[in-house]
């Protein structure tokens, strides 16, 4: 059930007062009081006449670290770009805090697939993140101090600040998602949408990403992420959005993550398929 709209929402604290994350930390469950976060409205999205999103709608809470799965061709990383206006919609409508993107941009953050960045472009890692702060400030004004020690801090915050001034065609995958992901912090955004935030990396950049990803939920912040790994949604993610071209399922990950909605979600891809059974029977049953 979509939560019942209202004129104004909460907003969360600014991320300089994020504290690390309590081990028994948990996020708060959102009210009818608070808007939706995300709402799609009947959204198609084609590419020359082919739909590959087919009447999408959703509702998605504030506050939640949201996965986004499906089978390649599903449509995860079109839905995403579809919300940042970065493709034009067939038809529908998007709100993001009820709200048009043109009158919320400052409060919307992006990692993009990292094969789809120019690595070899001449500039280090401070600048890269230094670049998200411009929405802030428009493109007629230049960063400053503030804006440069906000960037580094960011840059604290993944672990790269001694890699401020190399050059991102020097640094490895891992540490170049890193950068991308301090680039989306230093804007101070509500909602982060990360398109495959974990491909490609080591094992310790993924659990840095996301012990950062959970300290952003506990400060109140909204995180959409296209993912792949079956066998992490669980821990990974509290909400969840089944996605192929259609929505297949959406709701709490321990409601909707079953054998049934991955079946169809997945169909024929067996090995997938066994795969995510496998986890589905090793969970806990819910008392």
């Amino acid at each position: 059930m979509k939560p019942e709209p209202q004129t104004t929402a909460a907003t969360p604290p600014p991320l300089g007062a994020i504290q690390p994350r309590h081990a028994a930390a948990t996020p708060a469950a959102p009210t009818d009081a608070v808007l939706p976060a995300v709402e799609v409205h009947d959204v198609t999205v084609a590419y020359q006449r082919k739909p590959v999103l087919w009447d999408v709608d959703l509702a998605l809470p504030p506050g939640r670290l949201i996965g986004i799965v499906g089978p390649n061709g599903a449509g995860k990383s079109t839905l995403l770009k579809a919300i940042l206006g970065l493709v034009p919609l067939a038809s529908g409508r998007i709100d993001i805090f009820g709200r048009p993107l043109t009158e919320c941009r400052k409060e919307v953050g992006y990692v993009p697939q990292r094969e789809t960045v120019d690595w070899d472009f001449p500039v280090c890692a401070l600048d890269v993140v230094v670049m998200g702060r411009y929405g802030r400030l428009g493109w007629c004004r230049r960063p400053g101090r503030a804006d440069r020690e906000a960037a580094l801090a960011c840059l604290e915050r993944v672990g790269l600040a001694d890699l401020a001034q190399r050059q991102i065609s020097q640094l490895s995958g891992g540490q170049q998602q890193r950068v991308f992901l301090a680039r989306a912090l230093v804007q101070d955004a509500r909602v982060y949408f990360m398109d495959e935030p974990f491909a490609g990396v080591d094992a310790a950049t993924e659990a840095a990403i996301m012990n950062l990803l959970r300290d952003l939920r506990v400060a109140g912040r909204t995180v959409l992420a296209v993912h792949h790994d079956l066998q992490t949604v669980r821990e990974y993610f509290d909400y969840l959005v089944m996605l192929n071209l259609r929505v297949v399922a959406a709701g709490p990950t321990e409601n909707v993550f079953s054998n049934r909605n991955l079946q169809a979600t997945y169909g024929g891809r067996l090995t997938v398929l066994d795969e995510a059974a496998e986890v589905v029977r090793r969970a806990p049953r819910a008392p």
